[in-house]
Formats: C-alpha cells, sequence, structure tokens
C-alpha cells in the first residue's frame, strides 16, 4: 500500500487475435483516458514497487507513478530503523525525475532478510532556480532475502504464454501460494502485443506486484509478442532485464535468450525497421564466450531460458534460425536443460542424440486447460521439473541426475 504525507491451437489463436485487434486497441485507449483522468485527481503510486536482480548482493527497486517526481528507497535490516537511503543512478551529476523509478540497492550481505520502503516527491514546477514539490508518497514497509549465491538449493517457477488473458497471471500465481521461491520467471509472450504504458501496468506490473514481486525478484524475457507494436520499444525502461542476460544462483549457471520475432525481418508487418538476425547472432557470440566462463563451467547444471525452443516449433523463420546458431552450442557447451514456450502445447521432448543432446521443456498456453505452470527445483545432485495445468493438477515431471 502507497500512503500520502489499476482450447485453440497457435495457429487458430494468432488468427484471433488480427480479427479482434481493434476491440483489443480501444480496450486499452480506454485504459489511458482513465489514466489520465486519475492522474488529473491526485498523485499516486500506479504500479510496484517490483524488485528484479541477477544475485550477486544487489536488488533493483522499481516502481511507477502518474507524475514526475524525485524518489529514492529508505531500507535496512531492521524493519523499524530503515536508516539506509538510495537513490537512482546519477547521471552527470543530475538524479532521476520522472515517472519510472529504479533504486538499486548494493553490497548487501549474502543471506540477510532486508526491509524497505519506496518515498516519491512530487514535481509540480521546475524552473532554473527553484524546483517546487507536491505530495510525498510513501509506500508500507516490504521485505526480502539477498539470495546467497553459494546457497546449496534454487527453487523458481516459470510462467509463459499467458497473452494478457483476463485474469490468468493472478490464477496461474496461486497455484504456487504458500510455497517458498528464490525468484519467479516470466518466458515471454504475457502479451498480445505492447500498445503502452496502462496496457503494460494493468497486465503484467500491477498483478504481479500484488501477488509476489515486491517482496520476490521477477525475471523476464521477451517472447515474438512483445516485440511487436509501437510501446514495444519502450517497455525495457520499466526492467532491469527483459533481453538476454546469466547470472548464477545456487548450483546452477541461468542462461537467459532473448528469441525475438519468428518471421523474417523482411516481412511486411515489421515495415523494415527490426533486425532479428543480427539480434540473434549476437547471443550468439555472446554465448560462445560465456560457455568458457568459470561460472558455467563449474556450475552443477546449466539452464537456458528462452522463449522459442530451438525446435519443434514449426518451420517458422525465427525456429529454425534459433536452431542453426544456438543447438551446436548448447550441444558442445553441455547444456542440462532447455525450458521455453511459445507453441502453447506444453511438451516435454527428451535428449536427442542425433540432434539435441540436452531435453527442452515447453509450457503450454494460453487458453483455459491449456497453461502450464513449471515448478523447478535444483540441488547440487538434481534437478527436477513439476508441471501443473492451470487447475494445479500435475500433468507431467521430468529429473535431471548430475553428470
Amino acid at each position: 500500500m502507497i500512503k500520502a504525507v489499476h482450447n485453440a491451437s497457435r495457429r487458430t489463436f494468432l488468427r484471433s487475435l488480427s480479427i479482434f485487434g481493434g476491440l483489443f486497441i480501444a480496450k486499452h485507449s480506454a485504459a489511458a483516458l482513465e489514466g489520465d483522468r486519475q492522474h488529473a485527481e491526485s498523485f499516486s503510486v500506479v504500479a510496484g514497487p517490483y524488485l528484479q536482480t541477477n544475485f550477486g548482493n544487489e536488488m533493483c527497486i522499481q516502481w511507477i507513478t502518474n507524475a514526475d517526481a524525485h524518489s529514492w528507497v529508505m531500507y535496512g535490516s531492521d524493519p523499524e530503523d530503515l536508516h539506509l537511503k538510495a537513490t537512482g543512478n546519477p547521471e552527470l551529476g543530475l538524479l532521476p525525475l520522472g515517472q519510472i523509478h529504479r533504486v538499486t540497492l548494493r553490497n548487501l550481505v549474502p543471506g540477510k532478510t532486508y526491509y524497505y520502503r519506496v518515498v516519491s516527491k512530487e514535481v509540480l514546477d521546475f524552473q532554473p532556480y527553484k524546483l517546487s514539490y507536491g505530495d510525498t508518497l510513501s509506500s508500507d514497509v516490504y521485505q526480502f532475502v539477498n539470495q546467497d549465491v553459494a546457497k546449496s538449493k534454487v527453487s523458481f517457477i516459470v510462467l509463459n504464454d499467458l497473452h494478457e488473458k483476463s485474469g490468468a497471471i493472478e490464477r496461474m500465481l496461486a497455484l504456487d501460494a504458500g510455497k517458498t521461491r528464490d525468484f519467479v520467471f516470466f518466458n515471454g509472450d504475457m502479451f498480445d502485443y505492447q500498445v503502452d504504458e496502462p496496457q503494460l501496468l494493468a497486465g503484467l506490473l500491477q498483478p504481479i506486484s500484488k501477488a509476489f514481486a515486491s517482496n520476490v525478484p521477477l525475471h523476464y524475457v521477451r517472447g515474438n509478442h512483445e516485440t511487436r507494436g509501437v510501446f514495444a520499444r519502450s517497455i525495457a525502461k520499466y526492467f532491469k532485464h527483459i533481453g538476454y542476460t546469466a547470472f548464477t544462483l545456487g548450483p546452477a549457471r541461468f542462461i537467459v535468450l532473448d528469441t525475438g520475432e519468428d518471421k523474417v525481418d523482411s516481412h511486411p508487418v515489421y515495415g523494415e525497421v527490426v533486425d532479428f538476425d543480427g539480434y540473434r547472432e549476437e547471443q550468439a557470440q555472446w554465448f560462445a564466450q560465456e560457455m568458457q566462463q568459470p561460472e558455467f563451467t563449474k556450475a552443477a547444471f546449466r539452464v537456458v531460458l528462452m522463449h522459442i525452443p530451438p525446435f519443434y516449433s514449426e518451420d517458422e523463420h525465427g525456429s529454425v534460425h534459433c536452431a542453426t546458431l544456438f543447438n551446436p552450442l548448447f550441444n558442445t557447451a553441455q547444456v542440462d536443460l532447455v525450458l521455453s514456450g511459445h507453441t502453447h502445447v506444453h511438451k516435454i521432448h527428451a535428449p536427442n542424440p542425433e540432434i539435441h543432446r540436452y531435453p527442452i521443456i515447453i509450457g503450454g498456453g494460453p487458453q483455459d486447460g491449456e497453461r502450464t505452470l513449471l515448478r523447478v527445483d535444483i540441488s547440487q545432485e538434481q534437478l527436477d521439473v513439476e508441471v501443473l495445468n492451470d487447475s494445479g493438477k500435475k500433468i507431467s515431471e521430468y529429473r535431471i541426475d548430475r553428470h
């Protein structure tokens, strides 16, 4: 709370998007108008706070206000004594002002629980020699654990391809209520396409902030649908990472790849303004270096998360390009598991020595009865995946023993 002192096949499903696209745009335009009305009424936090991290004793805290503000975080190891203060990163000596607030807490102690509140002071008028402030908003006190990267076990869940179905994200997260997780991973296509900020807030940032993200960090990689629409060029501002990255937690090294679009770059719908081939090639070069790093080679398990799987995703250009670029590297690097989405059909593909020497697990979605939640638990000796459908029934499981 913030106080002052929002059963179809994949191919059939995608066709339906073009039929009802006008309705979606109208819906989001109405949401934008409502956001403007709220802005005119009072200064408020419209989403967050939500946590993101690559671990390594740092935690990024973000939140969104409906007007420009100067913001900071008060934090400490005692909820009654939040005596430490952190602000956004200055650029050329200037602290950030705006509506999207990002503050990173650094030099945290491994394994320690931290408490924090976010504070935003509205900027009413900014003259050359006078800055006038309005209301100051101060949140409740939240908490998170700064996970020790040397911990012996890691546990997380994966959601994918929800395509902003009404209430789906809340229902899927509720299936894991009461469980302790180190992070929550969104493996792409949480949306149909990117329209505006109200869509992003209502479709993701607001529900996850209420459900878990103020206390447990999220990771989010784009699917092909997050690359579409005018607002696709703006969503990176709302996340510490939305593209490719790597991090270590416990016995696992995690590789996150941003697989981009599934169509050729020259497709007319892209209007000659994309270069996903080049972007995927950049990631392949990066991964070739990553697989040589001690954090990768010494890990008990090496897990890749990528929206478009390297195989079993028809013959669209993006799928074929992923297989061509990444599969030889995965085989050479002895990747233990690839977690994907995109096909809208859950399937576990065991290793195939002639093609891919690693298992590929694909999450389902987005229709009722087809959505999945993947629970992943990794220790020094084994990796376990349990797959639930959207009614909470376990529909499959898979175990990998350490080589």
